[in-house]
């Protein structure tokens, strides 16, 4: 995790490795941001983290989030293979009415949910078979693995969206899904643009991808 886990405020986490390289960064950046880590990644989700060097730089960064100038790019692996190649999902999210850690998309005027309808944009696009990538200039919680189920595209092992579970011994232990944030791209005010070449996926999934070929769900 980004930050401590819950319940546990010296366990291992980026902000502690962070702080133990650099403990000037336990100053000056203000709450929720610790550090100047930029923004969050679940457990699960293996990838790029921002991280700003000074609190003006954390703030030009979460300018650009906010206005969606940033394009996130993420990389996934699917419980099951649609017919199509390509979708652009626009369904505004919120917090399932029932279910504390599940956020669901609105399908019509009166679709029960907590909260209010947050905006989410996510383009889906066959890569490779079960490999699929996902852009976005939201940050919505779970917006790519709600965005997804919604179009019949769950990512395998997402207990939460209906992705079934992954085999025993193929993700590293406490990973529940297949996810990968390979790159942010776009303008930071005042700072060079944001431009990387996407980072790789973990070597585990190859093993992953081999099982959903071979198992037909692709």
């Amino acid at each position: 995790p980004a930050f401590a886990p819950h319940g546990n405020p010296h366990g291992a986490c980026v902000l502690r490795w962070l702080l133990e390289d650099a403990p000037w960064r336990a100053e000056g950046f203000p709450e929720g941001f610790a550090g100047g880590i930029a923004h969050r990644l679940d457990v699960s989700t293996s990838g790029l983290l921002l991280v700003a060097e000074d609190a003006n730089s954390l703030a030009a960064v979460r300018s650009s989030f906010a206005a969606a100038r940033l394009k996130k790019t993420y990389r996934f692996l699917t419980a099951r293979t649609p017919t199509w190649t390509e979708h652009h999902v626009t369904t505004p999210v919120a917090h399932h009415k029932t279910k504390r850690r599940a956020m669901i998309v609105q399908r019509g005027r009166v679709t029960p949910h907590r909260g209010k309808w947050y905006a989410a944009d996510t383009r889906f696009v066959q890569l490779d078979g079960p490999l699929w990538e996902a852009t976005i200039t939201t940050g919505v919680m779970h917006q790519i693995r709600v965005h997804a189920a919604s179009v019949g595209l769950a990512l395998w092992g997402d207990t939460v969206y209906g992705g079934g579970h992954l085999p025993d011994g193929c993700a590293p232990q406490g990973v529940n899904y297949a996810l990968h944030h390979a790159g942010t791209t776009g303008p930071v005010e005042g700072y060079p643009a944001l431009h990387a070449p996407p980072l790789p996926v973990p070597g585990w999934w190859e093993s992953l991808a081999r099982e959903a070929i071979s198992t037909g769900r692709t």
